[in-house]
């Protein structure tokens, strides 16, 4: 039975996966007119998505299934608590409006479980993390550079911006740099759901693979058109160049991630890469607090929640330590205590300027 639930679980995740972050590939092709059919938008999504699983996503699977800690802690009750806390920390993260990476939320999950029995690879995590770091960078500087190239061709030949007969070839582009993202998804994200699974024996990776894949398709397919259409409206700024330069670098970073089997977080490069062509476009006005303070609680609210769920659960149910408990209840309450103060300070600062401003 725990095996079913454990199965269960990583492919509800699977579904999640799809709909979240493996649809919104198609997003700034969408949003930009490219492809208007939303229907056949999410079935490149899903179809480009499993390839992306079958041919290349077996070295990140081998790292979530036992590059981070021994497998011989992956054992069903673990693994039904690491896609659990994984599932839980996204489900909390969506319903307050906070966008997390399930690729951090798995590792974070992870390591929890590793913490709690006190064996972690050290060195392939800070790897990891090094990468997570690295990434967003070289996205950024990437975009930049090609979106001032792009900011020049495009005030040279007007056509570039999408006018006449380029219109057709450069949609054809961005729907390609769609494809191309949705590839690296499916690459680097179905082992988040079937990683544990594996290195717990439950599937083998070849299975896990296929059968990850498949419902991360059916995820894209079934539950992707909201994702979809938000992800659209939010960047339809873009012009149709410029979202294939996002499309394409974020994709094609994650995929050479994925081939040194390091699950990294495609919604960070892309976030970089869409920042990195509208600071070339805009300059760096486009970097206000608001901006910068969503993309650091991304990158650390992810791993930290699902660790500390995947620490308590192990601590609550697998090895029962009611200090562990009074310790974890003890920091809930402060950090729920010290976020309110925050909030309240920041009310009275602007119900002063306010008064300020009126006098």
């Amino acid at each position: 039975m725990l095996t079913y639930i454990a199965i269960g679980v990583g492919l509800f995740f699977a579904m999640n996966i799809g709909a979240s972050g493996t649809a919104a590939s198609m997003g700034a092709a969408y949003g930009g007119g490219a492809i208007r059919n939303k229907r056949l938008a999410m079935v490149i999504v899903a179809v480009a998505a499993l390839l992306g699983a079958v041919i290349g996503g077996g070295e990140v699977v081998k790292t979530i299934g036992g590059g981070i800690v021994p497998t011989h802690l992956l054992s069903v009750q673990t693994v039904i608590v690491i896609l659990a806390s994984a599932t839980l920390t996204l489900f909390f993260a969506n319903m307050m409006g906070i966008p997390l990476s399930t690729s951090e939320v798995t590792v974070g999950s992870i390591v929890g479980v590793g913490l709690a029995y006190r064996e972690v690879f050290v060195a392939k995590l800070a790897v990891i993390i090094s990468f997570w770091i690295l990434v967003p960078i070289v996205a950024f500087g990437i975009a930049f550079t090609l979106g001032k190239l792009i900011g020049r061709a495009e005030q040279k030949w007007p056509a570039l911006q999408g006018q006449g007969s380029w219109r057709r070839w450069l949609s054809y582009l961005l729907v390609t740099g769609g494809a191309v993202e949705a590839f690296s998804a499916g690459m680097n994200n179905v082992a988040n759901a079937v990683g544990p699974l594996v290195g717990a024996k439950i599937m083998t990776t070849e299975a896990g693979i296929w059968i990850g894949g498949l419902f991360v398709a059916l995820g894209a397919i079934l539950l992707g058109g909201k994702v979809l259409e938000t992800n659209g409206k939010k960047i339809t700024s873009l012009s149709l160049l410029q979202g294939s330069v996002v499309s394409f670098t974020g994709g094609l970073l994650v995929i050479i991630a994925s081939v040194f089997g390091i699950p990294v977080p495609l919604v960070q490069a892309t976030t970089c890469a869409i920042l990195g062509v509208g600071t070339a476009e805009n300059g760096f006005r486009l970097w206000q607090k608001n901006v910068i303070r969503q993309i650091i609680k991304v990158w650390v609210v992810s791993p930290v929640t699902s660790l500390v769920v995947s620490y308590a659960m192990v601590n609550l149910l697998l090895q029962p330590n009611p200090y562990v408990l009074i310790v974890i209840v003890s920091v809930f309450v402060a950090t729920i205590g010290l976020l309110s103060l925050s909030r309240t300070i920041r009310q009275e600062k602007s119900a002063v300027h306010d008064q300020g401003g009126g006098i």
